[in-house]
């Protein structure tokens, strides 16, 4: 994914005097030697013939910027120091604190330094920041609207082609050829896998168009998606965007539950079959994703806030959190009429036991870091009942591989 280096640099200068051609220099913390950036194509208009200086007023080294080739080699991506964004108007420690209590955070639209290439050796490389000290130099060229579309054009290709290295999609089947055959488990590794991508790409996607006017369209662009961008010109050509009634619109988003809607769930599920293949009533939610859903519910009563990423109690949900919903994908779906593979069934259960172990070694340095006799025996409980459902998913794995 994207290199975000801002928080490591000092200072750097972006040439782009040269039309079609955009050098520059960047030095890092903790770095003697300075990024060499020799990149085709030019920056947005308002950098395009200009030399831009920029300097970070508190730089700090950080692992972002390990395996970082000096010469980075390539093609521009955004370069613009007009970009608007959200800047919050708290500290890092208030933000999270406010995060934590659900509360507003105040926040105000600046303009900000978005630098972006696509190197030969890293990929993409990205510089946001609001608080850079920023010097640019009269044009010594302009950059007219029909050329800046141009490049823009040109970086939205970019994205598409580095987006399509990242996810590495597998060939699809030849329209009218027959239907391979089931899929066994390690084939369906390969597929959540290109999955796992897929949403780590979309996620970056969606970070960098967010407040773009036209995201939709850019999103799907870059996604490589050309079945929604075709739809989504037939729905401009139809122009029925003003025309929904209120119950259209309730068609397309789905039902919330009301404040007076309860979700009322069974306190006693069958006992396994260990011989059969369902090892539960078709009505029924299945038991192991019951006791995971439950589990995760109980975790974030028990912490009732996380300490942001990489955090132990974030470990903990965001895995627990995982292995409910991967087990309501694989194990949910009987009375519904789709039978889910076996082999898809098994790589899920695989990856459940990944994210349980993840979830169970945060657990324990939760329950080791705290002194309150209470809470240790709330995250040995805990630790028990991970324990029961990872036993669980070990079972069915055994179970599903001898039928």
């Amino acid at each position: 994914m994207a290199w975000r280096i801002d928080q490591a640099v000092v200072r750097g200068e972006i040439d782009n005097t040269v039309e079609g051609r955009t050098t520059g220099r960047i030095w890092l913390a903790g770095s003697d030697a300075p990024l060499q950036l020799a990149l085709d194509g030019d920056c947005w208009r308002d950098l395009a013939g200009t030399r831009l200086q920029f300097e970070n007023p508190a730089p700090r080294p950080g692992p972002e910027t390990t395996g970082l080739a000096i010469d980075q080699t390539g093609v521009v991506g955004d370069m613009t120091a007009s970009q608007k964004a959200k800047v919050p108007l708290v500290s890092e420690e208030e933000f999270h604190t406010l995060c934590r209590e659900h509360k507003d955070i105040p926040f105000e639209w600046r303009n900000t330094l978005y630098l972006e290439w696509f190197g030969e050796f890293n990929g993409r490389v990205v510089i946001e920041a609001s608080n850079f000290t920023l010097s640019i130099s009269p044009h010594e060229w302009e950059l007219d609207e029909d050329a800046e579309a141009a490049q823009k054009l040109a970086n939205l290709n970019a994205m598409r082609d580095f987006m399509a290295l990242v996810i590495q999609r597998s060939d699809e089947e030849e329209p009218g050829a027959e239907p391979a055959a089931e899929l066994d488990e390690f084939a369906w590794e390969e597929r959540l896998k290109e999955s796992d991508r897929l949403t780590d790409a979309y996620q970056e996607v969606l970070e960098k168009y967010l407040n773009d006017e036209d995201s939709e369209r850019k999103e799907a662009f870059v996604m490589g998606w050309d079945g929604l961008l075709d739809a989504l010109a037939e729905r401009d050509e139809a122009d029925d965007d003003d025309d929904f009634e209120d119950d259209d619109e309730d068609a397309l988003t789905g039902h919330f539950l009301d404040d007076d809607d309860e979700l009322d769930f069974e306190e006693e599920y069958g006992e396994f079959d260990d011989e059969g293949g369902i090892p539960f009533d078709e009505n029924d939610k299945h038991p192991l994703q019951v006791g995971a859903q439950a589990l995760a519910v109980q975790a974030m009563d028990l912490l009732e806030s996380d300490d942001g990423p990489g955090s132990p109690s974030y470990l903990l949900i965001t895995n627990l959190l995982q292995v409910s919903a991967k087990l309501a994908c694989a194990l949910n779906c009987h009375g519904s009429g789709y039978q889910p593979e076996t082999g898809f069934v098994l790589a899920v259960l695989k990856r459940c036991l990944n994210w349980l172990n993840e979830a169970l070694g945060a657990c324990l340095t939760l329950h080791d870091t705290t002194h309150d006799p209470a809470r240790r025996a709330d995250f040995e409980k805990l630790q028990t009942a991970a324990f029961q459902i990872r036993h669980g998913i070990v079972e069915l794995r055994r179970n599903l591989k001898q039928t």
